[in-house]
């Protein structure tokens, strides 16, 4: 007669425990979330809406809530010709969502412009607001969109959650 082994985790051993930083926890918990607020300014739109669709499902990333409010959103997909008509609305709506915040350029118009070199465009979204993921093509597949999700999912994944408060306590400690 064999003895089967079990591989992996066992709960009448380890208790039903979970142990992990407190970072990582929050960190997974923010990756696995990311709420887009779509600004979507030209025709890089129509994919961003078709990588929103049942055939692509960005839900699968769960990112299927997009919000049209900036203070329930906190991932901004610049979509498309940024003008410099636009360029405050953009600015505006970046600075109303709140930390922590990112942003995706998608397409050659929000990264640099594209094609058009003129008075009224502006030469990258990033001369307004900060970039973290950039996102090639004239327009960019969704494919493309679902792996700079992936990405900034991967960022999310090692970013300090307490930053401030790792700086600041040494100060706080003596005060």
């Amino acid at each position: 007669m064999q003895k089967s082994t079990e591989i992996g985790y066992n709960s009448k051993i380890e208790g039903e425990v979970i142990v992990t930083k407190l970072d990582s926890a929050l960190n997974w918990f923010r990756k696995n979330s990311l709420w887009p607020m779509p600004m979507g300014l030209a025709c890089c739109a129509i994919e961003l809406m078709a990588a929103g669709a049942s055939r692509f499902d960005i839900a699968r990333f769960g990112s299927e809530v997009m919000r049209f409010s900036p203070r329930q959103s906190d991932l901004m997909i610049v979509a498309g010709t940024v003008t410099y008509k636009m360029a405050m609305a953009v600015r505006r709506i970046y600075d109303q969502m709140a930390e922590p915040k990112w942003v995706i350029a998608m397409g050659a118009c929000a990264s640099t412009g594209g094609m058009y070199r003129s008075y009224s465009v502006l030469q990258g979204v990033d001369n307004i607001v900060p970039v973290d993921v950039y996102v090639a093509g004239c327009p960019p597949r969704p494919e493309a969109l679902l792996d700079a999700l992936i990405k900034m999912q991967k960022k999310v994944e090692t970013e300090p959650v307490f930053a401030e408060l790792a700086i600041a306590g040494p100060f706080l400690k003596k005060a």
